[in-house]
């Protein structure tokens, strides 16, 4: 059976956790205390060796890290992943997008918000804000011609897209200034379905949220 080291807080695992249940796939989970430093013990490093969550172990012990590459491995021959090549090509295209414009920005803001850690990162916050700005714009721009990211129903991207982009606002932005967006985060919301929570940084007694 695979194994999931997750952490509930995390909207990276929180990705992978949706996808498992879209697909019906049985998994087992360990959940893996990050701020005691357990992702950064020998025996997770030799799963992943960047020390964080979630990793995918398969059945003959192989581990994936990096969530949009667990995505991938798990959406192969399914609907979540086209295999129209073009479309296959737009997925890729904004899981890059997720992981360099959206988790490093509104993740990172979030994270520092929920958790108190704003003050602290005080010099990175306008940069970053732009930063999300320019991110959610991109979104918008692409949304007003396609119900999907990556054509006509839910995949991957939007998965990927979704997991921290409908959380923009936990760290202060306004979805209402981007109404293609906020269509889309209902759309993908439906299509996702309900029994995925959000699980707030407060369940953690060492996260300081």
């Amino acid at each position: 059976m695979l194994t999931l080291y997750d952490y509930l807080p995390s909207q990276n695992a929180w990705k992978v956790r949706v996808l498992l249940g879209l697909l019906g796939i049985a998994y087992e989970t360990r959940q893996v205390s990050i701020f005691e430093g357990e992702s950064h013990t020998e025996e997770f490093l030799k799963l992943n060796p960047a020390g964080a969550v979630p990793v995918l172990r398969l059945e003959d012990g192989e581990a994936i890290a990096e969530s949009n590459a667990i995505l991938v491995y798990l959406a192969e021959v399914s609907p979540y992943l086209p295999a129209n090549r073009h479309l296959r090509a737009k997925a890729m295209q904004w899981l890059f997008f997720e992981q360099y414009y959206v988790e490093p920005v509104i993740g990172s803001l979030r994270f520092w918000t929920l958790t108190g850690r704003l003050e602290r990162n005080k010099a990175l916050v306008p940069g970053k804000r732009e930063a999300g700005i320019r991110a959610l714009a991109a979104l918008e721009r692409s949304l007003q011609d396609t119900p999907f990211l990556a054509g006509g129903s839910l995949t991957i991207a939007d998965i990927a897209v979704y997991a921290y982009g409908h959380r923009a606002e936990d760290c202060g932005f306004s979805l209402a200034d981007y109404p293609a967006v906020s269509a889309w985060i209902d759309r993908a919301s439906e299509a996702i379905g309900p029994g995925y929570p959000v699980h707030p940084y407060s369940i953690d007694p060492h996260s300081g949220g």
